[in-house]
């Protein structure tokens, strides 16, 4: 069973492909999404993060969840060397965390409702577990950012995650908080596949402030590999990226 619903400004897909699975476990699945949109949202005037950013409430004051993301935010910002800031022109938006950390909380949810095959993924960042209807590990690609028709890599991947930062989507919305006149143009795509979506997520956002250097991160880190597209649509790949490439097929 499939559903995709456009929410929080973007497509979400959910995919289950245990015989067991019902309508009610989508709309929990779907649910939970609204619940962390309505939270965190910096385009809602109603959400806990506007609030925060207004002087409304302080973080004392705020949710526990709110205040595990700020949490997760500094740990990140650390280990990143600070390339990685939700604190930008006086406001904070913690969308660069938020967005792995409840696709990674929702694939949670289907597996402590019994399912271990199927896949979330919201607008391009996926956790994936188990197999596929076919029995294989799940195929996914990455996208062509000069051609969003085309697919440049496809690769087989099962109980982790991928997440991709770039410009060619939604235009510029990642900074460098080291240099605020660093105009991030050498790069166009950075994925990051990692052991869940929450962790790939979050470095491949802050590999991606880094520019050029951002693949010599990932590459550093234990566990993680990366794909990097610049703008001359060159590409460079983590040494151990090659062995999650499959042949050419029709993705997950």
């Amino acid at each position: 069973m499939k559903q995709t619903r456009l929410m929080m400004g973007m497509p979400i897909t959910v995919e289950v492909v245990d015989a067991s699975v019902t309508a009610e476990a989508f709309d929990r699945v779907f649910a939970y999404f609204g619940y962390i949109d309505a939270k965190f949202s910096t385009y809602k005037d109603t959400s806990e993060i506007s609030r925060i950013n207004r002087g409304e409430i302080t973080l004392r004051e705020a949710s526990s969840d709110m205040q595990l993301i700020f949490a997760l935010a500094e740990l990140t910002r650390q280990e990143t060397d600070g390339y990685f800031n939700i604190r930008h022109n006086g406001s904070i938006d913690p969308s660069g965390i938020v967005k792995g950390w409840a696709i990674q909380n929702a694939a949670d949810l289907l597996l402590d409702l019994g399912y271990q095959n199927f896949y979330v993924d919201a607008g391009g960042d996926v956790q994936v577990m188990g197999r596929n209807a076919q029995g294989e590990s799940w195929r996914l690609g990455i996208g062509n950012p000069f051609n969003l028709q085309q697919v440049v890599k496809t690769f087989g991947l099962s109980d982790c995650g991928i997440a991709t930062s770039g410009t060619y989507i939604r235009g510029s919305h990642i900074y460098n908080p080291l240099d605020a006149g660093d105009p991030l143009d050498e790069i166009v795509s950075l994925s990051v596949i990692g052991p869940n979506v929450y962790e790939a997520d979050r470095f491949a956002t802050a590999a991606f402030a880094m520019g050029r250097d951002g693949i010599r991160f990932i590459e550093q880190l234990d566990g993680f590999e990366g794909y990097m597209i610049d703008r001359k649509g060159l590409a460079t790949l983590t040494t151990g990226f090659a062995r999650y490439v499959a042949v050419p097929a029709e993705v997950r």
